[in-house]
């Protein structure tokens, strides 16, 4: 994701953000994003086949179809592979993909090329070797899925698990808060909203790195997140008709101590782990000063 630029003008700026400054820290870490323009090709592109689907008998036409469908099924999964594997890099622990969407996407477009060169001349070899082709250079474009999980040696599978139902069911209070505070209709809340998302996904990177973490922060992933949900849901309905000052001050409020508070509870977990790290360490140290003293006196 591209990171964004304000100024003096802009609906989130001040006089202090002048001369394209950053904004804020609701963009921490943020990467630009693989789901752009070529993605966006693979669905134009395949509607071509449109202008030849009619006036060629009815088997051709069935047949430039279905590579039609088959062509905008394969973007599809192009697309969803690409944001499955973008989830993938973002995060320290994560499982591969359950489904290799790219690589299907890749089998879809040479499959849907082969079968709309040979509705087109009707031979076998030439639509067979487009469509061989076409399957490599998806592939070469777009890549292969992740095929094994990152950052999981010595990790309790079941604990890993909890986690990434947590996680997940907390992802999504996330999205429905970014849906609810469009109706409102004020880009500036819109970016309030997602500084504090990003407050939030440190935390959800926390509790990922460390499963242990998860019952100190179950709260924070379900039952606050759930209430922010809410609120944001029934503040943009009725900000979103009267433009009441009060009731916007109110819930930048509460995302200001929501912040707070997740940031807090990040801190502490980062330092308990921190902690644990320190035990281990002088344990260790113990053990090897015992171990050299048993040695010097033999």
């Amino acid at each position: 994701m591209a990171q964004r630029y304000g100024g003096k003008f802009s609906p989130d700026g001040s006089p202090d953000n002048a001369g394209g400054k950053p904004t804020n820290g609701g963009f921490k870490g943020a990467t630009r994003s693989r789901v752009g323009g070529r993605v966006n090709l693979l669905f134009f592109l395949p509607l071509l086949l449109l202008f030849r689907t009619f006036g060629n008998g009815a088997a051709n036409m069935a047949m430039t179809l279905v590579a039609l469908g088959m062509l905008l099924l394969a973007a599809f999964m192009t697309r969803e592979g690409l944001l499955a594997e973008e989830a993938y890099d973002a995060r320290k622990v994560a499982r591969r993909p359950a489904f290799p969407r790219k690589m299907l996407g890749s089998v879809l477009t040479g499959a849907g090329l082969a079968l709309a060169a040979f509705s087109a001349t009707g031979e076998v070899i030439s639509p067979a070797i487009i469509g061989i082709v076409g399957t490599v250079l998806h592939g070469m474009a777009f890549g292969l899925d992740p095929m094994r999980d990152k950052g999981m040696e010595g990790i309790d599978q079941f604990q890993t698990d909890r986690v990434a139902r947590a996680v997940d069911e907390a992802e999504k209070h996330l999205a429905a808060m970014t849906d609810a505070i469009k109706r409102a209709s004020d880009r500036t809340l819109e970016t309030r909203v997602e500084r504090f998302q990003t407050t939030a996904r440190d935390l959800f990177r926390t509790v990922e790195n460390d499963p242990r973490d998860l019952t100190a922060a179950r709260k924070y992933l379900g039952v606050y997140l759930l209430g922010a949900r809410d609120a944001t849901v029934k503040f943009a309905d009725i900000y979103g008709r009267s433009r009441d000052a009060k009731a916007r001050t109110d819930y930048e409020a509460l995302l200001d101590d929501l912040e707070k508070n997740f940031d807090s509870r990040n801190r502490k977990l980062l330092l308990d782990d921190n902690s644990d790290l320190t035990v281990e360490i002088e344990v260790l140290r113990e053990r090897l000063q015992r171990e050299g003293v048993r040695d010097d006196a033999l």
